[in-house]
């Protein structure tokens, strides 16, 4: 069953290794200072913190440089959790590393065995799941997931990714329950065609991967226009750096799996 997507009691971090100067990126603009991450880092998660979370954090993992971007390896919804399957080959084991965490918070993890599919290209509404394919989601992938959700309650609509464009959520972000905000080429693709669109201004396409949590969104520091937009539209915004996370394809949802469980973790 759908529930609100943007109110949540919990938050699974994964503190960022020194290997994620090794991080996948889909243009070289340099390596991420290490140090600068893991102060970055704990920055958002003090912002999660703020909102009233109860966060989880879980130990760094050297072998995979990209780990630190939790919200690809699982898809975290009130009746479940399910692990995915990255598409970068390298990425593979990140999913397996995740599965015990999820397996001590819920009663019901399912898993993604065949195809591709990353929570990047995961976006949770009120009415329905959103999953756009891309390099790292195939047909195949969603299919897997769709068979899980659609078990659960759930809707699940297939989109298309716009070309060059790593992950469906790096143009898009959920302000509330019928908002979002997106670049104007996702806009133009009519994904949200049944929901009001704020989009950001030209070129600040890289704010668009935005995190609403509860009643703050967490928003990444340099995008002062759509930040303006967001406010003047009534969002209370937390602005967070993130130009490490940025230089390795990272944004403000990969830190995170936020989630809601049906009953109080395991101890």
């Amino acid at each position: 069953m759908m529930s609100n997507a943007t109110s949540f009691t919990h938050a699974i971090v994964r503190a960022p290794a020194a290997s994620v100067t090794d991080g996948l990126r889909a243009v070289d603009t340099g390596a991420p200072d290490a140090g600068q991450f893991a102060a970055d880092h704990a920055v958002y998660v003090d912002a999660l913190r703020a909102t009233g979370a109860k966060i989880i954090a879980l130990p760094a993992l050297e072998d995979f440089p990209d780990s630190v971007f939790v919200e690809d390896a699982a898809l975290c919804l009130p009746d479940g959790a399910v692990v995915l399957r990255p598409g970068a080959p390298s990425r593979m084991g990140e999913a397996a590393a995740m599965a015990p965490a999820l397996r001590d918070i819920y009663e019901r993890v399912a898993t993604v065995e065949r195809g591709h599919v990353e929570g990047g290209d995961i976006l949770v509404t009120d009415r329905e799941i959103l999953v756009g394919l891309s390099a790292r989601t195939d047909a195949q992938g969603v299919a897997e997931l769709r068979i899980i959700v659609e078990e659960w309650g759930y809707t699940l609509r297939e989109l298309q990714t716009p070309p060059d464009v790593l992950h469906f959520k790096t143009d898009c972000g959920l302000l509330d329950g019928e908002t979002v905000l997106a670049t104007e080429r996702l806009a133009a693709a009519g994904c949200f065609a049944d929901y009001r669109v704020i989009t950001v201004e030209p070129g600040e396409e890289a704010c668009a991967n935005c995190v609403r949590f509860n009643d703050t969104v967490l928003f990444p520091k340099g995008f002062p226009l759509t930040a303006a937009r967001l406010r003047e539209a009534g969002y209370a915004l937390t602005e967070l750096p993130n130009e490490q996370a940025a230089k390795v394809d990272g944004g403000m949802s990969c830190l995170s799996l936020r989630f809601s469980p049906p009953a109080e973790p395991k101890e």
